[in-house]
């Protein structure tokens, strides 16, 4: 393995043991690693990534890992980079599913999982600080940034609020200029993956394809996940809800991303083999997507419609993040030992060159000492 993707492999690898709270925090995290301390690229290509990335299906923090692997070692670290990241919380879901099968119950670690959330509120903050600098080019930019997060709150899908911005953006943006030129032909490359036959008996094929779909198809979060789920799995009697619940929350409090839910209902539904199929299958799609899209980007840069574009997006997807971080909040900062915890992790965010790897098991041992002495 040459140097590069030694260290490709090294540094996702890193972020797969330790990246909790979500897309928005993976890549707050990825952002701190690979623009800050590594400079792999610059923050407007990171800030590129980020804007097309959110605009297929799939994880997004997982695909964005891919892309950063191919931009530092090529297809090979494409590959690299995305098993590296899924491997740690693979390996930690699947022995959970194993300690949940054998004895009916998922272990304690709420008390971490509590201090976790409120330290990962102000890396998310510092990342879209760092990025919204680079995204807010005018005072146009401002007001589109502006309103997708209020359509965020409003309940708009953030896909829908990421086209829609790069398209008004877009027009708006060409139409100013004024500027009379024959435009590149671009030939959208768009990889439609659906999944319409009939499921065989066999449980590992019938896994497959189960989870391939949803692979292929998911835009959204955890909820969302649980949706195509419970729709794939519950309504066919192959789960009752209440385990799909169990599953979901272990994807939740794993490190990495979400989509480790597979593993555990792979086990759940057919051992260790189901575990390794149904994880394939569910990644398999977004080594796909990068891998055709890839390219594609510093295509795209050099269009000037399709910058005008991109720009719009990557403002939108800043905003959308806003608009996560706002919702986070909410739902995590309702007591004052996670206020406490907050406001430290704001201090060694901001204001000290702790890594936010250290920032994440502060607040982690600081959510477990307080929660224990407390309750």
């Amino acid at each position: 393995m040459n140097s590069r993707l030694k260290e490709v492999a090294q540094v996702f690898f890193k972020l797969g043991c330790f990246a909790f709270g979500g897309p928005a925090a993976h890549i707050a995290m990825m952002e701190d690693e690979i623009i800050e301390k590594r400079k792999w690229m610059t923050r407007d290509y990171f800030l590129d990534l980020i804007g097309t990335t959110n605009l297929i299906p799939g994880p997004n923090s997982t695909e964005m890992t891919m892309h950063c692997g191919y931009e530092r070692a090529g297809k090979a670290g494409l590959f690299i980079a995305g098993l590296a990241f899924i491997l740690p919380a693979t390996f930690i879901t699947a022995l959970l599913a194993y300690l949940y099968v054998s004895y009916g119950k998922l272990p304690q670690v709420e008390p971490f999982i509590y201090g976790i959330k409120p330290a990962v509120l102000a890396i998310i903050a510092s990342a879209i600080l760092k990025l919204g600098k680079k995204a807010i080019k005018s005072a146009e930019l401002i007001i589109l940034g502006v309103s997708v997060v209020i359509v965020s709150f409003l309940g708009v899908n953030e896909v829908v609020a990421l086209l829609s911005a790069g398209v008004i953006g877009m027009l708006y943006f060409y139409l100013k200029s004024k500027t009379i030129s024959t435009l590149n032909s671009v030939e959208p490359l768009l990889l439609f993956f659906g999944i319409n036959a009939t499921l065989a008996k066999v449980s590992s094929l019938k896994l497959f394809l189960i989870f391939l779909k949803v692979g292929a198809i998911l835009y959204g979060s955890g909820y969302v996940l649980f949706a195509y789920l419970d729709a794939e799995l519950v309504s066919r009697g192959l789960l009752t809800r209440a385990e799909l619940i169990d599953a979901i929350a272990i994807g939740q409090f794993t490190p990495g991303p979400v989509l480790s839910t597979s593993t555990f209902i792979g086990y759940q539904l057919s051992g260790f083999t189901g575990a390794l199929v149904a994880t394939t299958a569910i990644f398999l799609p977004s080594f796909l997507f990068v891998l055709v899209l890839n390219p594609f980007i510093s295509k795209m840069q050099k269009s000037k419609i399709l910058r005008y574009f991109l720009d719009s997006v990557n403002v939108a997807a800043v905003a959308v993040m806003l608009a996560v971080l706002f919702v986070m909040a909410k739902e995590t900062l309702i007591e004052w030992q996670s206020i406490v915890i907050a406001l430290l992790s704001v201090v060694l965010t901001f204001k000290t060159k702790v890594s936010t790897i250290w920032t994440i098991v502060i607040g982690a041992v600081l959510g477990f000492i307080l929660i224990t002495i407390t309750k």
